[in-house]
């Protein structure tokens, strides 16, 4: 008989309240090769990343905490903590 490969179920955890959840049930944030740090809504990009819960808590905790920056080793624009709120604010809007 032959053997089926199981697929592998893609866990995450938030870099800032720690939760282990689903990948589809975060917001990624990826940081490039050549440095630039963007939102990834396809989960697909190359580069370094980090997950943060769509709640409006994990995204206003991570404003204040600024954990990317501490994930990324680096300072995160400010608009990129932003972009992450506005997106948050709009995937809560869409689902209830």
């Amino acid at each position: 008989m032959h053997s089926r490969k199981l697929k592998q179920i893609e866990m995450r955890r938030c870099v800032n309240c720690r939760e282990v959840k689903h990948k589809s049930e975060f917001l990624r944030v990826v940081k490039m090769a050549d440095g630039k740090i963007a939102l990834d809504f396809t989960g697909k990009a190359q580069g370094r990343g980090a997950y943060i819960c769509k709640s409006p808590k994990c995204a206003a905790e991570n404003l204040k905490r600024r954990k990317l920056d501490k994930s990324f080793k680096t300072k995160v624009p400010a608009e990129i903590y932003d972009e992450i709120c506005g997106a948050v604010d709009n995937f809560n809007s869409l689902t209830f």
